[in-house]
């Protein structure tokens, strides 16, 4: 399969069905609203690093965590009993962004989390489609994740934890507020361990694709 050169501008993709064998599907174009929102209608996200090209990806298959089905181990649940964290939604977006890239770039990682990426996603913030989940220790931001949300589809991008179960914490925030908003998929793109034993589970993409038709027009409320 080729893969797709994009045109500035123009929020257009190939079907993902086009994608390559590691998700690969188009490359350039740019991070306007129009355009990411387009992309996650479609199951595509964009994933790159400093330095190359913006990349554009539709995995097969497709990790997804439904929320009702989040499992939270008997350790974690004592350390939530304790009350250890303190979970809050969208009070510090652009830290919890920073703090993803940063956590990586720490370990000697490379990070798709661009100054780029961080002003579109803070953009869609803005807009009131991307959020952030945060968990806090004694007034300090330990753990958090942020994504973006269409319909009843949040769309999870990347999660941090400084100190252990901060984003497991956080997790489970944001499945509690989709639990009490109805709201039905939590794309979690490519396969973690980490992920999949907390519940989530690979589906092939014609479901995805299926489900994200379903999802993402079913409410235009915003979380």
């Amino acid at each position: 399969m080729p893969v797709f050169q994009l045109i500035e501008g123009l929020p257009v993709f190939p079907a993902p069905e086009y994608a390559q064998l590691n998700g690969l599907l188009a490359i350039g174009g740019d991070l306007s609203e129009a355009r990411l929102l387009e992309a996650y209608r479609q199951g595509i996200f964009p994933w790159y690093e400093e330095g190359q090209p913006l990349l554009w990806w539709s995995p097969n298959p497709r990790l997804v965590l439904y929320p009702e089905e989040l499992r939270i181990s008997r350790s974690l649940q004592k350390t939530l009993k304790k009350g250890i964290f303190e979970a809050s939604m969208d009070t510090a977006f652009k830290s919890v962004i920073q703090a993803c890239a940063e956590v990586r770039v720490n370990k000697g990682e490379g990070t798709w989390i661009t100054n780029e990426m961080q002003d579109a996603y803070l953009k869609l913030h803005q807009s009131g489609y991307a959020h952030s989940f945060e968990s806090w220790h004694e007034g300090e931001l330990v753990g958090g994740l942020y994504g973006v949300q269409i319909g009843g589809c949040f769309f999870g991008e990347s999660m941090f934890s400084e100190i252990s179960g901060a984003s497991k914490a956080a997790l489970l925030a944001l499945c509690t507020t989709m639990l009490d908003e109805n709201f039905l998929l939590l794309d979690c793109q490519v396969e973690s361990p980490h992920l999949v034993s907390m519940g989530a589970d690979a589906i092939p993409r014609e479901r995805f694709a299926n489900e994200l038709r379903q999802f993402c027009t079913s409410r235009e409320k915003r979380l």
